[in-house]
């Protein structure tokens, strides 16, 4: 019994150490948090789609008839612009971007005329044409709606100031040979946006960025409208309700 009891205790002293390190736990490893904010930079590429509201000019009512036989409308033009902006969240951020609008040319058609007796009379009548452009400073809020294995959808909106532009404004009267112009004149007017769009992740830096925008550029306006040997000056011709569909590619780059 005795030479038993010495074996359980030389097994217990031995085994003792053993335990004993089994019970040690070591402390786990936390990954370091890797922020989502932050300022980033972001440019972008596009062509816009504009539509104009309306064409007004005060000679319009001073006839009987008058009707557009084509309303007018923009070609497509290119648009580019930069900015700055800050990440504050896995879901917001906002940015403030200045835009360049590339010259858009423009075309219109109207005729005037009178009644008689055995009806409408057509005396005339007018071929617009011109080209608009813009400088766009717009402040912007955006929520990103998730992370798709790197494609994450989003929503924003904007509003600012829009510099428009008209040039180049011609109004031919073929019936009559008659021939006006009208210097270029620039208009400051407010400007509203709302945005749709994916961003791509390429790096944890790098965003690619596929996105769309309705614009609202307000009105715009020409110079006074001369006759081509300067004897008789009008009034501007007003360019009304201006906006665009834009469709644009860029890239966001995060600094920190």
């Amino acid at each position: 019994m005795k030479k038993f009891l010495m074996a359980a205790s030389a097994a217990f002293l031995a085994c003792g150490p053993v335990m004993a390190a089994d019970l040690i736990v070591a402390d786990p490893v936390v990954a370091p948090v890797v922020a989502a904010g932050g300022w980033y930079l972001r440019g972008h590429i596009g062509m816009s789609n504009q539509r104009l509201g309306s064409l007004e000019h005060e000679r319009m009512n001073m006839v009987e008839l008058h009707e557009f036989v084509d309303d007018g409308s923009f070609d497509s033009a290119p648009i580019g612009g930069i900015g700055i902006g800050y990440q504050f969240n896995d879901w917001l951020r906002t940015d403030a971007t200045v835009e360049y609008r590339g010259k858009a040319d423009f075309q219109a058609l109207d005729r005037y005329g009178h009644t008689e007796p055995g009806g409408a009379v057509w005396d005339g009548t007018n071929d617009y044409d011109a080209s608009k452009s813009e400088w766009l400073f717009m402040t912007n809020a955006y929520v990103d709606l998730g992370d798709y294995y790197g494609i994450v959808p989003y929503v924003g909106a904007g509003i600012g100031a829009s510099r428009n532009t008209i040039s180049g404004f011609r109004d031919i009267n073929v019936p009559t040979q008659g021939v006006a112009y009208a210097d270029s004149d620039s208009t400051w007017n407010f400007a509203w946006a709302l945005h749709a769009g994916l961003g791509y992740k390429a790096t944890d830096r790098l965003t690619i960025d596929f996105g769309y925008s309705y614009v609202d550029l307000g009105d715009a306006q020409t110079g006074n409208i001369k006759t081509y040997d300067n004897s008789v000056t009008n009034s501007p011709m007003k360019f009304n309700d201006i906006t665009s569909h834009d469709f644009k590619f860029g890239v966001r780059y995060l600094l920190q």
